[in-house]
């Protein structure tokens, strides 16, 4: 199994057919084969064990299940369930989570397909370092429109600033983007641990917010596992994605 640390995310049945020769820079044309990435493994003309094949799967449906779209809205569900905001009666909760998901999920979704048909990138994956840049300004500028919706709605500041640390995140994973790769998918979900932190502190936390932390922590290693299996990033970019969203969070939603 080879690495590639390429992607942020597991490859798609959207995507274009992988098998097609690249283009290097220089003009030379590599197969399929010979373009292995950063590294390659030992074993790389052996098929995979069925162990392998079910452990491939297991990982491609977490790192969907919890790709960093989705990680705003999983910590909007905690908010309003684990703390003081649990009280908020429940068609106001169903309204602020159905403008979560339209702001950071719809939104940024549909306009990485617009810029798929418009041929800007080759796959809703977005496997190609250069082609992220575009849908990660989409991504900030959601995350603060969000973030100001909670705080033009009245909601605590620790979750209007949960927001704006997903924002310093997406900014801090762009600029670094340009030279190395950052696991997206770590950094939202140390976010969300860094949220949970912040209610159990100061956010009136009710019964198993504990409980949803220690889970939030457990699925942060075995994501980041995930990502290192399938060859979407090593070991340092997966550290570093968990230092960049949590650190993000964590001390912007110190703002009060």
């Amino acid at each position: 199994m080879k690495l590639d640390t390429s992607s942020y995310y597991p490859a798609s049945p959207l995507d274009d057919d992988l098998e097609e020769e690249v283009v290097v820079e220089s003009g030379e044309t590599l197969s399929p084969e010979n373009n292995v990435g950063d590294a390659e493994m030992h074993n790389n003309n052996y098929p995979p064990s069925a162990g392998e094949r079910i452990a491939d799967g297991i990982a491609t449906v977490m790192s969907w299940i919890m790709v960093p779209l989705l990680m705003p809205v999983y910590g909007v569900l905690l908010a309003f369930n684990v703390s003081i905001l649990n009280f908020t009666p429940v068609s106001v909760k169903m309204v602020f989570t159905l403008i979560t998901v339209a702001f950071t999920v719809a939104v940024p979704a549909l306009l990485v397909l617009l810029l798929k048909r418009m041929g800007l990138i080759q796959d809703i994956g977005l496997n190609g370092r250069k082609e992220r840049l575009i849908p990660y300004i989409i991504s900030i500028i959601c995350m603060l429109g969000t973030g100001w919706f909670m705080w033009y709605k009245g909601a605590p500041m620790w979750l209007v600033m949960f927001f704006g640390g997903g924002a310093i995140a997406g900014l801090v994973n762009l600029v670094v983007n340009f030279k190395w790769k950052i696991s997206a998918h770590a950094a939202g979900v140390a976010g969300v641990v860094a949220l949970l932190i912040r209610i159990i502190r100061v956010g009136f936390p009710q019964e198993g917010a504990f409980v949803w932390l220690l889970i939030a922590i457990g699925l942060s290693g075995l994501l980041g596992t995930t990502r290192v299996w399938l060859g979407r990033h090593t070991v340092w970019q997966v550290l570093a994605g968990y230092a960049v969203g949590f650190l993000s969070v964590f001390f912007m939603t110190m703002i009060q």
